[in-house]
């Protein structure tokens, strides 16, 4: 059953179990067997830990169902820039989203830059979290992956994409 147009809450795990990031309210802009899209704006996000802060631009999420990656790609004044998260892919549990967070990240700039992000995170998490060997192939083939859809603008790397998904967003929430 399509969540298509609803409001749900998005979480993200630890490999133990633990609670990373809660996400309050994503507008479903699409929800099929491959994507769950969805779009925010001034969204309070509550850190595992308890801290609590709002995004500070609007956002479309491309969460994979099937795939080891999201995507939340930020609309801000100078540009879209992508934020991908290595994850396990995307559930819908109860209207929410759910995944585990692997702590490898890259980040996609305006300008095409590319950042890897988290590294000692992850390396950290290997040995405290007991990440198998397969689990370790998986997430660091998946980062390269990730690099090189960037690179060649793959899908849900496309800024057109993305403008158009808000456009939508702003009509059916405005």
């Amino acid at each position: 059953m399509s969540i298509k147009g609803k409001w749900i809450r998005i979480q993200s795990y630890k490999h133990d179990g633990g609670l990373h990031r809660f996400w309050r309210k994503s507008y479903v802009l699409e929800d099929n067997d491959k994507w769950l899209i969805v779009a925010s704006k001034s969204t309070q996000v509550i850190e595992g830990n308890g801290r609590k802060w709002y995004t500070k631009e609007p956002a479309i999420s491309f969460f994979s169902k099937d795939d080891w990656f999201n995507v939340i790609a930020m609309l801000k004044d100078t540009g879209i820039v992508f934020y991908t998260n290595i994850a396990s892919p995307t559930l819908i549990d109860h209207g929410i989203a759910k995944y585990i967070d692997y702590d490898l990240d890259v980040k996609l700039f305006t300008d095409g830059g590319i950042k890897y992000l988290d590294k000692n995170e992850y390396l950290r998490n290997i040995d405290n979290y007991q990440y198998s060997a397969e689990l370790s192939k998986i997430v660091e083939y998946k980062q390269a992956q990730v690099v090189n859809m960037m690179n060649n603008n793959t899908f849900p790397f496309d800024t057109k994409e993305v403008e158009r998904l808000h456009e939508v967003f702003l009509k059916e929430t405005e």
